[in-house]
């Protein structure tokens, strides 16, 4: 059967129904210029798991679990599920790891990135700007042979492990699950954990955009890598669809509101804004995968990015744990010494990992 999303037009439709869905998820409940957010979601998963306790940032995302569920659904239709990995997974970890705080240091991933220019939050241009410096780095390392090794094949039942995972994560949400007095699961009561749209229109929305994101390949990374290294506009055209059926959007809904600031979870400190997505840029680059690629890699059966999307959750605990996560207030206390310390163990890991040319 023909794969129509995997042809320019079908990238395109992918790209402006993610646009159009963010823009209504924010319409129904979901924060603003958040209708999809991959980083500040499973920040907010680490939150309700009790992994971190900023009360305002608490909460079982369905999006994420439906992007994995759908990228799950549509390999096993399409036979495209094959069980991977061993291609050094502690590196990805960390890779992941620091990808998250890049992404909190700015606040949002590249969809949201996209999402907060769509919304004409300026601050986004630095983050823009940022991500494609820290893509441009990883391509010269990806230039000069740059790999993180191959991986091998699985056992069939391993792959089911990151869909099962947010199978039973969608359950504790749906039955209101409470481990204890208290929590968790945690939700918040305030602040943009306790701003979501209704469960179910969330967790459709997730299995439709992780369906179509799988059958057409859709990366934000991939976009801007593919244009510098091969001058491929495929992906970027979807990635450009997504920007302006947002746009659009949001005028329709009356959520456009442009300036710099009082931009909704946003901070105007430029610096930081750039640097923190080189970091994450650089981050996506070496490990081949924008964060919602990799969710749904790891609906594939693909364990390597599984342990990227573990990492993310790991940083997102540790970045509000040890006041590494901005705020609408500004930079947070230690974050620019982890985006630092970040961006020198990917320099580390881009130098140390180039295979030699026999």
């Amino acid at each position: 059967m023909k794969n129509i999303f995997s042809s320019r037009t079908g990238i395109i439709i992918v790209g402006a129904i993610i646009g159009i869905g963010a823009a209504l998820l924010q319409y129904l409940g979901n924060p603003g210029n958040m209708g999809i957010c991959v980083a500040c979601f499973e920040r907010d998963i680490a939150g309700a798991l009790g992994l971190h306790r900023a009360g305002i940032v608490q909460y079982l995302r369905p999006e994420i679990m439906g992007f994995v569920l759908g990228a799950f659904a549509a390999a096993l239709f399409a036979g495209e599920y094959k069980p991977r990995g061993g291609s050094a997974p502690l590196v990805r970890f960390f890779l992941g790891m620091f990808a998250m705080i890049g992404a909190l240091v700015f606040l949002g991933c590249p969809w949201r990135m996209l999402l907060r220019l769509a919304g004409g939050d300026g601050n986004a241009i630095l983050g823009i700007l940022g991500l494609v410096f820290g893509i441009f780095i990883g391509v010269q390392f990806l230039k000069r042979g740059f790999t993180l090794g191959r991986s091998y094949t699985q056992a069939k039942a391993t792959g089911w492990i990151m869909p099962g995972f947010m199978l039973a994560l969608f359950l504790l949400l749906v039955f209101n699950v409470q481990f204890a007095e208290g929590g968790p699961i945690f939700s918040s009561v305030e602040g943009p954990g306790s701003k979501h749209a209704p469960i179910f229109v969330s967790i459709i929305a997730g299995l439709i955009i992780g369906t179509l994101a799988q059958r057409s390949r859709f990366c934000t990374m991939g976009a801007f890598r593919d244009a510098m290294m091969t001058k491929d506009f495929h992906l970027i055209s979807g990635v450009g669809a997504l920007l302006l059926f947002a746009f659009l959007a949001n005028l329709i809904f009356g959520q456009f509101n442009a300036g710099f600031e009082g931009q909704p979870i946003a901070h105007t400190n430029h610096v930081w804004n750039f640097l923190g997505m080189t970091l994450a840029g650089l981050a996506f680059a070496l490990a081949g995968g924008c964060p919602g690629r990799q969710l749904f890699m790891s609906g594939e059966g693909d364990l390597d990015a599984g342990v990227f999307v573990i990492g993310m959750i790991t940083g997102a605990a540790f970045a509000h744990n040890f006041s590494l996560a901005s705020s609408p207030k500004g930079v947070a206390a230690f974050g620019p010494i982890a985006v630092i310390i970040g961006l020198v163990f990917c320099l580390v890991i881009g130098f140390t990992m180039l295979q030699k040319a026999k």
